[in-house]
Formats: C-alpha cells, sequence, structure tokens
C-alpha cells in the first residue's frame, strides 16, 4: 500500500509542474517577443537586438553549473521552481518600466535568470523522480508545456498589439506595457499552484540520494567510456568530468543549435515581419504556430521513441529545423505559406530538446544527473550569448533576416556532426 502510494507521488508532482511550466512560459513568450518591439520603440538597430537578446543570458551563463550542483544536493526542488516563477514575474515588471535600451537589457538578464532556475529545478525534478524508460516521457511533458507557452504567448502578444499604429505611437508603447504587466501576473500564477501541492504533500516529500542511494544508482547506471565509477566511490561531478563522457559535448552542441534557434525566431521573426509590413498579429500567429506544432511533437515523442532511435529523431529535428525554418523569412508575406513552413520546423525543433535532455541524463552516473543537466544548460547559454551577436553582425549587412538564416546553418553544421560521428 505504502509503495504505491510512493510511485504516484512522482507523477502527481509531474502534473503540477507541467502546468506551472506552461504559466510562466506563456509569460516567458508573451514578454519576449513584445520586447523587441519595445527595442524598435527606443529606435533599436538589428544588432541592438541581438546585444540585448544576449543579455537575456548572460548571468544564467555564470550560474548555472552552481545551481546545477545545488540541486543535487538540495532537498526540496519545489522551492527553486517557486524561485524561478518570481524571478520571471519581476522581470517583467523591470521591462515595463525600463525607460532605455541599457535597463531593457538589464530586465531582460532578469528575465534569462528566472528562466534558467525554472527549468534546472524542474529538469532535476524529472531527472530524480523518473525511471530510465520514463525519462522520455517525463521531459517530453515538461517540454510539451514550454511548447504550450510558446503557443499561447506570441499570440497574446499578437491580440495585445493588434495590427494598427506605428511602433512609437502612444497606443502601441500602452499596448506594450500591458503586455509586460499581463506576463508578470501570469508568472505569479504559477506560484499558488505549486504551494497547494506543496501543503498536500507536506508528510511525503521526496528524500533526497545519501551516498549509499548515489552508490546504488552508479552501480545501475555506469558511465561509460574512459570515466570509470566504482560504486560507492563516485568522484564528485565537475564540469570537465561530465564533458569527458563520451557523447555529452556533441549533445550539447545539438542542443545548444535547437535552443538558440527558439531565440533568434523569436526577437528576429518580429523584426522581419516589421520591415516586411507584416503586423505583430500575423507575427504572433506565426510564432504560435511554431510552438504549436513543437506541442504536437513533444506529445508524440514516446510514441516515436518506441519506433525510432534517439539518434534518428535526432537528426530528423536538426536537419528538418535547419532547411525548413530557414525560407519562412524570404516567404514572410505570403502567411499561409510562412506558417506551413513554421509547423514543419517547429515539429522538428519540438524533438530535440527533451530527447538531449534524456541523452545527457542517462551519458552520465544517476548521481550527477542534476550537474549534467546543468552542463547542458551552461552550453545552451553559451549558445544564447554567442548566437544572437553572431545574428545580430550577419543580419546589419543581410537584414533580420540574415539572423535566421545563421542559426539554420548551425542546426546543419550540429547534424551533420552527428552524422559522421558514431
Amino acid at each position: 500500500m505504502a509503495r504505491g502510494v510512493r510511485a504516484a507521488r512522482p507523477g502527481a508532482w509531474l502534473w503540477f509542474l507541467v502546468v506551472s511550466a506552461a504559466l510562466t512560459q506563456t509569460a516567458l513568450n508573451l514578454v519576449r517577443p513584445v520586447t523587441t518591439y519595445k527595442l524598435l520603440s527606443l529606435d533599436a538597430d538589428s544588432v541592438t537586438v541581438g546585444l540585448v537578446t544576449a543579455a537575456y543570458a548572460v548571468i544564467p551563463l555564470v550560474t548555472a553549473m552552481w545551481l546545477g550542483r545545488m540541486t543535487d544536493r538540495v532537498r526540496e526542488l519545489r522551492t527553486m521552481v517557486l524561485l524561478g516563477a518570481l524571478v520571471l514575474a519581476l522581470g517583467s515588471v523591470a521591462l515595463s518600466v525600463a525607460p532605455n535600451v541599457a535597463l531593457v537589457a538589464v530586465a531582460s538578464a532578469l528575465l534569462g535568470m528566472g528562466h534558467l532556475v525554472f527549468t534546472i529545478a524542474g529538469q532535476a525534478a524529472i531527472a530524480r523522480h523518473a525511471p530510465d524508460d520514463q525519462l522520455d516521457q517525463g521531459f517530453g511533458w515538461f517540454t510539451a508545456a514550454f511548447s504550450v507557452g510558446q503557443l499561447a504567448g506570441p499570440l497574446l502578444a499578437g491580440a495585445l498589439l493588434g495590427s494598427g499604429s506605428t511602433v512609437d505611437s502612444p497606443e502601441r508603447l500602452a499596448d506594450i506595457d500591458l503586455a509586460f504587466w499581463i506576463g508578470a501576473v501570469l508568472s505569479f500564477l504559477a506560484v499558488p499552484v505549486l504551494l497547494v501541492r506543496a501543503r498536500s504533500a507536506r508528510s511525503g516529500r521526496a528524500r533526497p540520494r545519501n551516498d549509499d542511494d548515489a552508490a546504488a544508482a552508479d552501480q545501475a547506471v555506469p558511465a561509460t567510456g574512459e570515466l570509470e565509477v566504482v560504486p560507492g566511490t563516485s568522484p564528485q561531478a565537475s564540469m570537465l568530468r561530465i564533458l569527458r563522457v563520451p557523447g555529452v559535448p556533441s549533445h550539447m552542441l545539438a542542443s545548444l543549435a535547437l535552443l538558440a534557434m527558439l531565440d533568434i525566431l523569436t526577437a528576429f521573426l518580429p523584426l522581419v515581419g516589421e520591415r516586411a509590413g507584416v503586423s505583430p498579429a500575423w507575427v504572433g500567429v506565426l510564432l504560435a504556430v511554431r510552438g504549436g506544432a513543437s506541442i504536437v511533437s513533444r506529445v508524440l515523442l514516446p510514441w516515436l521513441a518506441h519506433r525510432m532511435s534517439r539518434r534518428t529523431l535526432l537528426l530528423i529535428s536538426l536537419y528538418g529545423a535547419g532547411f525548413t525554418l530557414a525560407v519562412p523569412p524570404a516567404v514572410i508575406t505570403v502567411p499561409w505559406l510562412a506558417a506551413v513552413l513554421l509547423f514543419v520546423g517547429g515539429f522538428c525543433l519540438g524533438l530535440g530538446q527533451p530527447l538531449t535532455m534524456t541523452l545527457v541524463s542517462t551519458s552520465v552516473p544517476s548521481s550527477w544527473r542534476g550537474s549534467a543537466l546543468a552542463v547542458r544548460l551552461v552550453g545552451n547559454r553559451v549558445g544564447q550569448v554567442a548566437m544572437p551577436l553572431l545574428a545580430g553582425l550577419v543580419a546589419a549587412p543581410l537584414g533580420p533576416a540574415g539572423a535566421i538564416w545563421s542559426t539554420c546553418a548551425v542546426l546543419l553544421v550540429s547534424g551533420l556532426e552527428k552524422t559522421l560521428r558514431r
């Protein structure tokens, strides 16, 4: 009886985590496209948009590994998830009141920190509670909630900003501020969702692994390649040790490229649309189509994973997204065609992120999983800093579409690396 109750708890925690993820990611994906329109109202150019987009990942870049180690040690991960939601709300408020580009960049960095804390704590909870054969399902539902936000957030942004007004009109500026405040409220709504669960499960908190647990996990899931783990004497996880595990750097490159594509689309598709005379409402619909396609792919991921290898699915993700997402900037004035291409590309993008989480998690000892996922996030944040800077530089001579094309090239390079690497 007690054993049955204990087995049910991780599933309940997962569903509360999924709901809170949908709320916070709706807020995030409402706020980030609107940030581009606020920058345009401040006379920012493509390079400035790239710099502010990079600022989103600067603080997370230097804190991700430390947070990952904390998730391996902390008893109650729910507190970290709650903190992430609150920092996201604070970042949205800061964006609303920021009077210039510099403070918009600072507020964007705060938003990125909130997203990192929420994401790394949620991933660590799944890696801690889910059996290996259910990791694809757990990460798939968690990232599907992110895709729900990537669908709902841009739709909401487009509805709020509408199709009229110039970029610096009082009406547009008022709509931008309203969007930021709605983003803050949505992030705050995630807090009671998790607090309700905290009260109902107070007597059954997850037990952190002690040294014996870690030793048993290491014996069950040994490390591969050069790194040898002796049961009961597992070395402390470090970035260098994790990166020495065969396959991990390759999985990180794929994850970096996939996440950078999401960021570049979110930041630069509104700029492409503005230059082409496409309204914010239509841009919101296009971004939402991309997010909706990722929901479909993540819901289907457990079914697909039973029929194809993870490596094959990841190659489909990288090549499919790289080729199809290069075309929408050139055909954005034909919305139905851009939407079809964004759906296909979004479906492919949606497959990749949960697969890289699973591949990184299963490449290392179980007691390292929180740290390994943090290293993966460090790689993601490197990409989120470097890729917008590169995209901004490419966009200067080629226009904002060049930013998207350069990121598609990185996706294809990652796919080629995995094709050549056995």
